[in-house]
């Protein structure tokens, strides 16, 4: 696939066990994916398979061991950490289960802050960022407090309106139905439609079937990229 946004071509990982004599154990080798614009491709495997060393792979967090894994043209596995945090500014977006912020942060803020590091001037990004919080029904008493005091299912909602405030080239989504009640899980869903309509390039992960079948237009078994034992 010529026009794939994310691309990965025969990657491989591996982790040292250094407690252990620094053994190395392969967990992944061979992995392919392509990606295109508009489209969604679901993770799917067994509990362990290694969906989520795929898509930390894809975001930079873990080093590829082989291979090459593109994102807009940038070699996530050999970039520089400058390159992959640029990418991470204006490319790639990530949705994860946790929420991750500096404590004492309004929530107005929190969300709008990917806006505000593209210089996006600061009342159209906490606009931006007000009407997501709303779709996700976060009471507008609670945007001038820190997410940090909220309930799970409250952060989990901040955070999705965070990866959802710049329309991102590429998205990554892990689990991001996940302990929703109907209504917000609705309005996830229709993001994530959303985005693939404007031609976000999407990976997930979703144990929510119905939503996997809803927004996926492929799956990926990671099964597939289990090392052959030797």
């Amino acid at each position: 696939m010529t026009d794939a946004v994310i691309r990965l071509a025969g990657v491989a990982k591996t982790f040292t066990l250094h407690n252990q004599g620094s053994a190395v154990i392969p967990v992944m080798a061979g992995a392919e994916l392509s990606v295109a614009a508009g489209e969604c491709v679901g993770l799917v495997g067994a509990s362990g398979a290694g969906k989520s060393t795929l898509m930390r792979m894809i975001w930079g967090n873990y080093l590829a061991a082989a291979g090459q894994i593109l994102v807009a043209g940038v070699d996530v596995a050999r970039a520089e950490p400058r390159q992959i945090l640029a990418l991470r500014r204006g490319t790639l977006g990530y949705v994860s289960q946790f929420l991750r912020v500096v404590p004492r942060v309004p929530t107005l803020d929190v969300v709008a802050e990917p806006l505000f590091a593209l210089g996006m001037e600061e009342e159209a990004a906490r606009a931006r960022a007000a009407g997501l919080l709303a779709r996700l029904n976060i009471p507008e008493r609670l945007w001038s407090l820190s997410p940090t005091t909220f309930s799970g299912g409250e952060q989990q909602r901040v955070n999705i309106a965070r990866g959802f405030a710049h329309d991102y080239p590429a998205l990554l989504l892990d689990e991001p139905t996940a302990s929703l009640d109907a209504a917000n899980r609705e309005t996830v869903l229709r993001l994530i439609e959303e985005a693939k309509g404007r031609g976000a390039a999407i990976v997930g992960i979703f144990h929510d079937e119905p939503a996997r079948a809803r927004v996926c237009d492929r799956l990926v078994d990671v099964a597939a990229f289990t090392p052959k034992a030797a």
